[in-house]
């Protein structure tokens, strides 16, 4: 099974990452606030960031390194997967809209 790494632009303006086997289904749970208890003090407002090819392990390594990293190094992170694989991220965000 595969699982994917994701990072979420919230509305208190944070960057939230979690990972999951079905980003789409995920992101609708933390909209209805039955996902992760981060949502309860603020909104998901959309995917910024998704990243495949990932093991359960692996997937959680990722978000581990993921969240130690700066919001300066989240955003660059971000920005460089827009600009490298753009046509995916948005068929991910039209899935979920």
């Amino acid at each position: 099974m595969q699982w994917l790494v994701y990072i979420i632009h919230c509305s208190d303006n944070s960057l939230y990452t979690g990972i999951s086997t079905n980003v789409a289904k995920r992101f609708q749970q933390h909209a209805s606030q039955k996902g992760a208890k981060y949502f309860r003090s603020c909104h998901p407002l959309q995917l910024v960031y998704l990243e495949a090819g990932h093991s359960r392990s692996s997937a959680s390594r990722r978000e581990a390194a993921i969240k130690k990293l700066n919001r300066q190094q989240k955003q660059q992170l971000i920005a460089t997967y827009k600009s490298l694989d753009e046509i995916t991220l948005g068929d991910q965000i039209d899935e979920i809209g």
